[in-house]
């Protein structure tokens, strides 16, 4: 027979959403708080991260650092963290089934938090033609193959994307001895810092093919080339041996699928309120399974944020699904994506185009609640002092941007 076992709070996923979240919970006394990690190491995306700036001032730490910190805290916090667990599917409202080392388990808890993250979509999600050769990677699976496993990449690589994670790939690659022949993006320019655009431009010599995109891979065995379309419809040969396929994220949202938790249609992540309850009494989610792809600190700031609620719940406090909020075009989505009157979670939204300083109108049966400017492009983030003004048994709550606010 299956062994089961009962525990008050279970947390899938060891990133840093659900150990921030184990260790407020751990510390306040919660009661017997486990963590499931399908991998073999706790701590999430920064452990194959080897650049720095994790944590906060005045002491940032690189990625590995950080995921050790993290790590150690919960456990000395009283959290049990095991490393090789994989949640397979639910067989109650609070109950999951497992496989790990010593097999298969079935966990009923009092509290679920899902803390699942996000991947990168690799080359045969994007439908990229062409041939199936050895050097084509997601960020992740680069970082993973040089800085956790030591092993050589290609000498030449072309990076597919031009955003943040877009810079660390390219940093990457160069790390392990390879030279970025180009960056490539269909977007008319770098989504990230402009200094650091410039760096990469200017001080490493690595181009930026802006409105340009990749139609095929070439070469049997190995990798050879890429060719390019530009917008004007030219087509090129970029000739490399390794090609970086990054950002496009996905939440990793099949364990809240096959338990029934709705999905927010935006953000493809399970729909959460300012609290981060699901729409499923008991089960809570938090992080970048809510809107990839966030920093580790936000992540890690949600974690310890959905605690509070957590517990609550196991104190006997009511579940409210709350009213949904919503987004009009050209903004694409917004999380936590419905509200409550008692919200104090900043909301982070983003757009599918470029805005020029946008002021976010949220609106409730044409009644207007706020109305706020916000300095960044495409990125964007509510504050949430104007929850307390929603009618909860009104109609969803809109957020959407004035027609002079998009290009």
């Amino acid at each position: 027979m299956t062994p089961e076992r009962r525990i008050d709070v279970l947390v899938v996923g060891a990133g840093p959403a659900g150990l921030a979240a184990a260790t407020r919970l751990a510390t306040a006394g919660a009661g017997h708080v486990e963590v499931l990690e399908r991998d073999q190491q706790a701590g999430g995306v920064p452990r194959h991260c080897a650049h720095g700036g994790f944590g906060t001032l005045p002491r940032p730490r690189t990625g590995p650092a950080y995921a050790r910190l993290l790590t150690e805290v919960a456990t000395r916090a009283g959290a049990v963290i095991r490393t090789g667990v994989t949640a397979l599917d639910w067989t109650g409202p609070l109950t999951l089934t497992a496989v790990g080392p010593n097999g298969p388990e079935t966990i009923t808890a009092r509290a679920i938090v899902l803390a699942t993250g996000a991947r990168e979509r690799p080359r045969s999600a994007r439908l990229v033609p062409g041939t199936r050769p050895v050097g084509v990677y997601t960020t992740g699976e680069l970082q993973q193959a040089v800085h956790l496993y030591r092993q050589r990449i290609g000498t030449r690589a072309v990076v597919v994307g031009a955003e943040d994670v877009s810079y660390a790939a390219a940093d990457t690659a160069r790390a392990a001895g390879a030279d970025v022949v180009a960056m490539v993006t269909e977007l008319p320019r770098a989504r990230t810092a402009p200094a650091r655009a410039q760096d990469a431009r200017l001080r490493r010599g690595i181009p930026l093919l802006t409105g340009t995109t990749v139609t095929e891979l070439l070469g049997h065995g190995r990798l050879s080339g890429v060719r390019i379309r530009h917008r004007d419809g030219r087509t090129a040969v970029l000739p490399c041996d390794t090609i970086v396929f990054t950002g496009d994220f996905v939440p990793d949202h099949e364990l809240a699928r096959r338990g029934g938790v709705p999905l927010d249609p935006g953000t493809r992540g399970p729909a959460v309120d300012g609290a981060l309850r699901t729409l499923r009494p008991g089960v809570f989610a938090v992080g970048s399974v809510l809107h990839p792809v966030e920093s580790a600190g936000t992540a890690a700031r949600e974690g310890t944020h959905a605690a509070t609620a957590v517990q609550a719940w196991l104190a006997g406090a009511d579940w409210s699904e709350g009213v949904p909020l919503v987004v009009d075009p050209p903004l694409h989505w917004i999380a936590p994506n419905r509200v409550t009157p008692t919200d104090r979670l900043r909301y982070v939204l983003r757009a599918t185009a470029p805005l020029t300083r946008p002021t976010l109108h949220v609106t409730q049966d044409g009644r207007t609640l706020h109305r706020a400017a916000v300095l960044l492009n495409r990125q964007l983030t509510l504050t949430a002092r104007w929850t307390h003004r929603v009618d909860p048994k009104g109609g969803p709550v809109r957020v959407s941007v004035p027609c002079g606010s998009a290009p």
